[in-house]
């Protein structure tokens, strides 16, 4: 260590900065955020006064956040099945060795660098009521003219596929990487052996990519409970009728609209907890299927 670092200070040093950010960026808020969940602050003073557990009783008695609850574990599924299925289906397909798949790939990462408000506002275009492309084309082959603006379930569905598409080219990357990873000697072993294309896949090449899927299915979770606000916030601001409000977006309603500061920390609180115990869940359940090896 002395021959490397010219004294025992550097190290510390040059671990400073991100301990700083942490500290400043997460630590502090969430220790204020769970202080701020005991107490009733005041939007004209910001004085607050001391509730105990009153604010988390409000929230587990409260319909609309247990319903906004509902909404976020069907939006979470529906986002992780249908993210992990796809980008799964269109990696296998960009990892043949075709002409002109290396412009293809290139494409299927362009959606990940979008923001969130841009992906929101393409597909806000794409099925507006009345001049949206898919609205247009759903009306001349089925003579339906679905409005996803007054349809709860509707909305929902475009919401969930919107956020599919933004996180299409992250699962994309990690699958094509995984793909590289499997041994071609196995899958032609297999073949030789009689097995079809499908069993080969299932049964080797499934297998293999497990590490990758896990990941997969872990990140999608978290981006599904926290960073699709500037999404929904664009295409539906949680409507209709509280049909796409999430979890992290009835926080944002409650902090920032109503001013309920107090309410808005305990569910924090709360979304912390429960992702982190989801989290966890995953890792005992789906973890144990992981092949390494």
């Amino acid at each position: 260590m002395e021959g490397r670092f010219p004294g025992r200070i550097l190290p510390y040093a040059l671990l400073f900065p991100s301990i700083a950010v942490i500290a400043v960026f997460l630590l502090v808020p969430a220790v204020e955020a769970l202080r701020l969940s005991f107490f009733e602050v005041s939007p004209f003073t910001g004085r607050g006064t001391f509730v105990g557990l009153a604010n988390f009783r409000e929230l587990v008695r409260s319909d609309i956040y247990r319903g906004s609850l509902s909404v976020t574990l069907l939006f979470a599924v529906g986002v992780v099945a249908l993210g992990l299925a796809g980008s799964l289906a269109v990696a296998v397909l960009a990892s043949l060795r075709l002409p002109g798949f290396g412009v293809y790939r290139t494409v299927l990462l362009w959606p990940y660098a979008l923001s969130p408000a841009v992906a929101g506002t393409i597909w806000a275009l794409l099925f507006d009521p009345s001049t949206g492309p898919v609205t247009v084309l759903l009306r001349a082959v089925t003579g339906l003219s679905p409005n996803w603006m007054m349809n709860g379930t509707y909305a929902l569905a475009v919401t969930v596929v919107a956020a599919t598409w933004k996180m299409l080219g992250f699962n994309i990357v990690f699958f094509l990487a995984g793909l590289q990873a499997v041994p071609q000697e196995l899958r032609e072993a297999a073949q030789v052996d009689g097995a079809g294309a499908v069993r080969v896949f299932w049964r080797i090449t499934f297998p293999i990519l497990s590490p990758v899927t896990f990941f997969l299915f872990v990140m999608n979770s978290l981006y599904a409970f926290f960073e699709v606000f500037g999404l929904i916030d664009v295409m539906t601001q949680g409507g209709p009728g509280g049909a796409t409000e999430i979890l992290v977006y009835r926080l944002y309603q409650d902090a920032f609209i109503a001013a309920r500061w107090g309410i808005a920390s305990a569910q924090s609180i709360l979304l912390f907890v429960m992702v982190g115990a989801l989290t966890l869940l995953q890792f005992r359940l789906a973890g144990r299927r992981v092949v390494y090896a």
